[in-house]
């Protein structure tokens, strides 16, 4: 992300829709039958969605795909042709051909569901709501050393960069998971930027402290990664990617969005989704990424 960008905190019902792929009218309706508790609404008196609604209206429309629904997935969050002439025949088969494509589409569907149905009761409910691109890299992970935190960031990155950018975003959670000291200087990290709150100046002293706190761990992560060789595990991703989905009409990647090709089809460009997806950083935490953004280009070697 550009240093000068700034995330909005919040978004109106018309980009939270955009960003998940709905409409304003199931969002709506996602508030009437209690599936999606009614957010703060603005100066304007209208509705304003946070990172947390998000996250929310990210699960609904991955569990409706799969076929859930929202009476269940409302309560699991509660608990955790034209006819043709008489005699010709050939309107009758006409339709008789577009039923059996839609059949054949339900069936489609519905091995895709079950399959869908069968990867969260074996993933678990939510690590099973991503690509198999992505379970695949976590799937030898010790149980329990992921995060319901990991797997939403690992959510918001398949939806803006595709499978590939969430399997290469895993080896980050794979290295904390197998590394606990190293999980828990990210919680020391973490909660010193969640500190930085509006409450703090973004000239406060704490600011560059936390910034170069994030700066150090970052570079002990990554020596981590590079000492385990799970950046070489991410090299072999992406030969395992194009090997899946050659695209013979592109021999790289679109230089203006590092997603393109990557996404799903039809999604939205990366920076489109970006400018959508609120993240609720105070001014001096956003000053604080920014800091510790320097300090890494201070770092990398000369090009």
């Amino acid at each position: 992300m550009h240093a000068s960008f700034v995330p909005p905190r919040q978004v109106r019902i018309g980009d939270a829709a955009a960003f998940v792929g709905t409409t304003p009218r199931a969002i709506r309706h996602y508030h009437e039958i209690g599936l999606l508790p009614e957010p703060e609404r603005g100066v304007d008196g209208r509705r304003r969605y946070g990172y947390e609604d998000m996250i929310r209206l990210l699960w609904i429309r991955r569990m409706a795909d799969a076929g859930i629904a929202l009476e269940d997935i409302r309560d699991s969050f509660q608990t955790g042709t034209t006819s043709g002439g008489a005699e010709g025949g050939g309107g009758v088969a006409d339709v008789l051909e577009r039923l059996e494509e839609t059949l054949t589409e339900r069936e489609a569907e519905l091995r895709r569901q079950r399959a869908a149905v069968e990867r969260m009761r074996t993933e678990g409910s939510r690590m099973g709501l991503l690509s198999d691109f992505v379970t695949d890299r976590l799937r030898n992970l010790p149980e329990g050393t992921l995060r319901q935190a990991d797997l939403d960031a690992l959510l918001v990155t398949e939806r803006i960069f595709g499978p590939l950018g969430a399997a290469v975003q895993a080896t980050r959670f794979i290295a904390l998971a197998t590394h606990p000291p190293l999980r828990e200087d990210s919680d020391r990290v973490d909660a010193a930027e969640e500190a930085l709150d509006d409450g703090v100046a973004v000239d406060d002293p704490r600011v560059a402290r936390v910034a170069a706190e994030r700066h150090a761990f970052e570079s002990a992560l990554h020596a981590v990664i590079e000492e385990s060789g799970l950046d070489e595990d991410d090299d072999a991703l992406f030969d395992a990617w194009d090997a899946l989905h050659p695209d013979p009409a592109h021999d790289g990647e679109d230089e203006d969005d590092p997603g393109s090709g990557r996404r799903e089809e039809g999604s939205m460009s990366a920076v489109e989704a970006v400018g959508k997806m609120p993240y609720d950083f105070s001014p001096a935490r956003q000053r604080c990424m920014e800091l510790a953004l320097e300090l890494s280009f201070q770092g990398s070697p000369a090009t």
